[in-house]
């Protein structure tokens, strides 16, 4: 719809220039001009029709040009909302090792700006190409009917004209993709400044961030002002062509309309449309333009969408309701992208319902563990097992409802506490939010907040401490109640206080579940039915608390290094 009202406005457009030579042909011709052929015999009746079809004729484009305006405009914004939808539904499905490589504000430039770009093409450039494709092959059909011998010098500049946009557009591509690498690094920069402005000030170093910021915005101006270059000497190179096909009509049209060869209407309206055929082309150089703009941006939008998704989704269904929690892993091997090996032949069995602590140095791999669970990194091979299924033959969305995790780096969103809490459980009423705030000990901290549970946390939680905001992701994965829970780190930044009413509080949550504490506090995993000891991916002690303090290894080392023991000290059980 929108291509046929730009279309058929651009049809009403270029009448004007045929109603002037027929007002012209009627002054010059009067009672034996065009419109004699329609019983309008006298020249008022002529210019009264004259303007009766005028009336008409702006009628109609205004009516067109307001359609396809609109139609336009709405085709841009459909267009531009389902490409956003599509890249970003098509970004969740994408492991993590991709955000892990890739940078936030590049991505958010390609939703955003980026889309944006062909959002901006659609709403004029899309029309500017039809209305000139329309108006070359009216006008010219119609200056071909009329004088083939003027016609030729009207489309002289044309192939000159075309071959040229054609030359600058080669040249503006790699600019334009340039311009859109450079905008992704800004906003990138801008992104981690902005959320690392806590460190920023505490290391005094803002004019060190203004300078580097100022280098990424001068590549940026840089960058476009090579491309404004190329783009800027377009239309004035397309004029001078324009005026060479004018004045050839002007001059030759002019001397046969002087010798009576060329009706004097028909001369009027060669001059006229004359304007209108060429006059548009300058336009072109703008269109393509933004059409290369709006292509390099596009570009990189496909791209995201056709990063292909290493992780897929299997077939077979689940319900949290019939999960136990057995979990079970069998020569597991992984490795990070471009990293060394972490697991080798990892096996490692946990029974349903049972409460097992993870424990060992930094990068032993306990983290790892729960990655591969859910299924956030490929595993390089051998295999998960969830209740006898194997967790890639499962749907993903179903796997990851059976399991809730706290992480030691809490992200909260931007919103209120209450909606933080059911972030897993939406449709949660206010009573099983409160009871969950109240499990995880969070509930006298949450009234006291200036609006209670309807108090904004801010931008990642940043209104909230660190115990405040881990212990409303505690009750947010207690709300959730699935038959697997997962604690890594999750008492790493509260007090002693709070650590011990949240072991208090974990005694009955994690009754009749499956648990997995990851710390590196030992307290915290001291009353665990099975604690497993990690040192470079692999387990190099297995056992309840006493029997690996019986054991004088690596956790009995760990431990006495976190009471505070001498070596030659002896271990109070």
């Amino acid at each position: 719809m929108a291509v046929s009202c730009s279309i058929i406005n651009k049809i009403f457009d270029l009448l004007p220039p045929l109603l002037i030579g027929l007002a012209v042909d009627v002054v010059v011709q009067q009672d034996s001009s065009w419109l004699v052929k329609f019983g309008a015999t006298t020249v008022p009746n002529q210019l009264g029709l004259l303007a009766v079809l005028s009336f008409l004729v702006w009628t109609a484009e205004s009516l067109f040009e307001y359609l396809y305006g609109v139609l336009w405009r709405n085709l841009a914004q459909t267009t531009q909302h389902c490409l956003r939808l599509e890249a970003y539904d098509h970004l969740q499905k994408l492991e993590m090792d991709f955000f892990e490589r890739d940078s936030t504000g590049r991505l958010l430039t390609i939703l955003g700006d980026d889309i944006n770009q062909l959002e901006r093409f659609l709403e004029r450039g899309a029309n500017e190409i039809l209305q000139l494709i329309t108006t070359v092959l009216l006008v010219g059909g119609a200056m071909i009917v009329i004088d083939p011998s003027v016609a030729v010098f009207a489309f002289l500049p044309i192939p000159v004209i075309l071959l040229g946009s054609l030359n600058f557009q080669r040249r503006l591509a790699p600019k334009y993709r340039d311009i859109r690498q450079r905008a992704g690094e800004l906003a990138s920069r801008l992104s981690n400044n902005l959320g690392g402005m806590l460190t920023i000030k505490s290391f005094a170093t803002e004019a060190l961030e203004l300078e580097q910021l100022r280098i990424a915005s001068d590549a940026y101006s840089q960058c476009n002002r090579n491309a404004i270059r190329v783009s800027a000497a377009f239309i004035p190179l397309i004029r001078f062509a324009i005026l060479f096909a004018f004045l050839s009509i002007l001059l030759i049209g002019g001397m046969q309309a002087w010798r009576g060869v060329l009706a004097i209407g028909a001369y009027s309206f060669l001059v006229f449309i004359t304007q209108r055929l060429l006059w548009p082309l300058t336009t072109l150089g703008r269109t393509l333009d933004d059409y290369q703009r709006s292509m390099a941006s596009t570009q990189r939008v496909l791209d995201l969408i056709d990063t292909p998704i290493q992780i897929a989704s299997g077939s077979d269904r689940l319900s949290p309701n019939k999960v136990k929690g057995e979990i079970c892993y069998k020569q597991v091997c992984f490795a990070y992208k471009d990293r060394k090996p972490l697991l080798h032949n990892f096996n490692l069995s946990i029974s349903a319902g049972q409460t097992v602590g993870i424990v060992g140095a930094t990068g032993s791999g306990k983290s790892s563990l729960v990655k591969l669970l859910l299924r956030l990194y490929p595993i390089s091979s051998g295999t998960i097992i969830l209740d006898g299924h194997s967790i890639e033959s499962l749907h993903l969305q179903d796997l990851r409802r059976c399991i809730s995790v706290v992480n030691q780096d809490v992200y909260l969103f931007h919103g209120s506490v209450a909606e933080n809490i059911a972030y897993g459980c939406p449709n949660a009423s206010q009573t099983s939010v409160i009871w969950a705030a109240d499990q995880a000990e969070a509930l006298s901290f949450i009234q006291a907040l200036p609006q209670g549970f309807n108090t904004l946390v801010g931008e990642r939680g940043q209104r909230l401490s660190g115990g405040q905001r881990q212990r409303i992701a505690l009750a947010r994965a207690i709300l959730k109640n699935v038959p697997v829970l997962i604690l890594d780190e999750a008492t790493a930044a509260v007090d002693n206080e709070t650590e011990a009413a949240i072991q208090r509080s974990l005694m009955r949550i994690t009754a009749n579940r499956t648990t997995l504490v990851i710390a590196h506090r030992l307290s915290t995993v001291r009353h665990a039915d099975q604690i497993i000891v990690m040192e470079a991916g692999h387990i190099v002690e297995q056992g309840t608390h006493d029997q690996l303090l019986h054991k004088h290894g690596a956790y009995s080392d760990l431990w006495r290094v976190q009471a505070g023991l001498r070596s030659d000290q002896a271990i109070t059980l």
